[in-house]
């Protein structure tokens, strides 16, 4: 049990290894996320309906494991649960190889769930150990790099396994991801961080994560963000699912072209990161906070109107606008979480809002992809700028529309 006390003070040295471990996971994380189409296709000869359901497989870690992952995290020494996430994602990289490499389906899908539930628990600690690295005037900075090196893999990522797949193997993704997990089990190995005060109350499991959920429920910046986070998510999700048929249909390109103009959403996001010290550093929280839900409405008006003005060109200004706008959203809201959320409540509440996200995901693409089917791509588009509409109608009408500065840190909280 750690008893530890914690402190506040800022370090640099150890934020900077942080940091390089965050980047190396989620590297790893992105690379065998792009390999893992790329295997199913070149090595195993799936179709669409397996492509599908392996990458469903994978990206269901963080819906089906956040919450227990998020109790752990509050519960048990962080460290230990910290090397464990990384040593899960180093397993789940060699297993996935060495599924692919024996033809073994279901083992492949299972290995990419194991890889992604390391980096979902390992985000979940690293987001509760920013507050105790970084003085809290510096959490938007700091944040803001982890973001800005998670931003670049995701762009990075298909170029770099799409350079393997043709130049080296189509396996050669997961031994990458393999490499890249074992050098942050190795960054990591020399973090140092204070220990928690141990609770002598450890409450059942499903009540520890209904504590988490409370907390969000209750106060009010953690429940506004929660509801924009979702209706942006189920947004944006919608979008994706109809904008390739709407690229290919209304704007007369083709799916290079489509896959173009979606990029410039990842170039948005690394500019956003890049740009938020020194946006931060001259506008006050709330003007960040409502700029991220208002650009992504613009956006999607934009969107609507790229077929009649500026075709592919104002698409890819909309994806570029959508990356930018929520990515200062994000680092801006991250950091507010670490701030009202006590030590000990940090990876349940973290838990609880990742859940509603990845929860609604599968919604969006659904009801994106039913409204066009039935009532065709321009009412599709329609419900993507309503919902991010939602969005930003939350943000205006809830504390963070009258947040001037960032809030106080919060006290420690009572059981786990």
């Amino acid at each position: 049990m750690e008893t530890a006390p914690v402190t506040d003070a800022a370090s640099p040295s150890r934020f900077t290894r942080l940091l390089a471990t965050a980047g190396l996971v989620q590297a790893a994380d992105q690379i065998a996320l792009a390999a893992l189409p790329v295997t199913a296709i070149l090595v195993l000869g799936a179709g669409p309906g397996l492509v599908g359901a392996l990458v469903a497989a994978q990206t269901a870690a963080w819906l089906l494991v956040s919450l227990p992952a998020g109790v752990l995290v509050d519960r048990l020494p962080r460290r230990a649960v910290l090397m464990a996430a990384l040593a899960l994602s180093l397993a789940g990289a060699l297993a996935a190889f060495a599924a692919a490499a024996f033809d073994q389906v279901a083992l492949l899908g299972a290995a990419a769930f194991l890889a992604a539930s390391g980096t979902v628990t390992f985000v979940l600690v690293q987001i509760g150990l920013m507050p105790q690295m970084v003085a809290q005037a510096g959490l938007p900075r700091a944040n803001a790099r982890v973001e800005l090196a998670r931003a670049t893999a995701s762009a990075a990522a298909p170029f770099v396994v799409g350079f393997l797949a043709t130049r080296v193997s189509p396996l050669a993704g997961y031994p990458l991801a393999a490499i890249l997990a074992c050098a942050a089990l190795v960054c990591a190995g020399r973090l140092r961080f204070e220990a928690l005060p141990g609770q002598a109350a450890r409450p059942p499991v499903l009540a520890a994560i209904a504590e988490g959920a409370r907390f969000v429920v209750a106060d009010p910046l953690l429940r506004a963000i929660g509801l924009c986070a979702v209706f942006w998510n189920f947004a944006f999700v919608a979008l994706i699912a109809v904008f390739v048929p709407f690229a290919l249909g209304q704007l007369g390109t083709d799916v290079a072209g489509a896959g173009l103009a979606q990029g410039i959403n990842g170039l948005g996001m690394i500019a956003g990161a890049a740009a938020a010290p020194f946006i931060f550093a001259r506008v006050q929280p709330r003007v960040v906070l409502l700029f991220g839900p208002l650009s992504s409405a613009l956006g999607a008006v934009l969107m609507a109107l790229s077929p009649a003005f500026g075709g592919l060109a104002m698409a890819a200004l909309a994806f570029g606008l959508i990356g930018f706008g929520p990515m200062l959203w994000l680092v801006m809201q991250t950091s507010v979480r670490q701030i009202v959320t006590p030590p000990l409540l940090m990876g349940r509440v973290t838990a609880t809002i990742q859940v509603a996200i990845y929860g609604v995901r599968p919604l969006g693409a659904l009801a994106g992809g039913g409204v066009a089917q039935a009532f065709g791509l321009e009412a599709a588009l329609g419900l993507v700028a309503a919902a991010f509409a939602a969005s930003a109608v939350v943000s205006l009408a809830s504390p963070l529309a009258r947040l001037v500065a960032m809030p106080h840190r919060a006290p420690a909280a009572s059981g786990l």
